[in-house]
């Protein structure tokens, strides 16, 4: 799919191998998904309420509102329906078999589980597991080198 978003706002392409990207010629955002996330800010800034035993997670509309308040001049509707197209595409990609691959952040791909025959915890008795599909994500070397130079400090 050649371009997603009309008026060169955006371009991802989808095909054996799915590369997306967003490259948002002609204004001064900037954001690439297929480089490095530099522009987010660090994990010891504090974000949000949310948090879970590792740390504080991001939920979609953060993510939107973090995009919205780096770029004043986006609408955050636009933000919005960038992060959804994004998002959209990749779960798209997946479900056909394509996988995803965002530069220095990592690849999404689907794993499948074959029919196998499982046990009831609770009463032991045997249960025919059906075969499925499961997504994947396998980590950029770049995600992994800023998650373990927090490790070494």
């Amino acid at each position: 799919m050649w371009p997603l978003l009309t008026g060169n706002s955006a371009a991802v392409y989808t095909g054996e191998r799915t590369r997306v990207w967003l490259a948002l010629e002609g204004s001064p955002l900037g954001l690439t998904l297929c480089g490095s996330f530099a522009t987010l800010p660090s994990a010891t800034e504090p974000r949000g309420q949310r948090g879970g035993s590792w740390g504080r997670g991001m939920i979609k509309s953060e993510l939107v509102q973090l995009i919205t308040e780096q770029n004043p001049h986006l609408y955050r509707r636009d933000v919005e329906r960038v992060v959804n197209t994004v998002f959209g595409e990749i779960i798209h990609a997946l479900s056909i078999g394509d996988r995803v691959e965002l530069r220095g952040f990592g690849t999404f791909s689907v794993r499948a589980h074959e029919a196998k025959t499982g046990r009831n915890p609770r009463t032991g008795d045997a249960i025919e597991v059906a075969a499925k599909r499961a997504p994947h994500f396998k980590t950029g070397k770049d995600l992994r080198a800023r998650l373990n130079a927090s490790l070494s400090l």
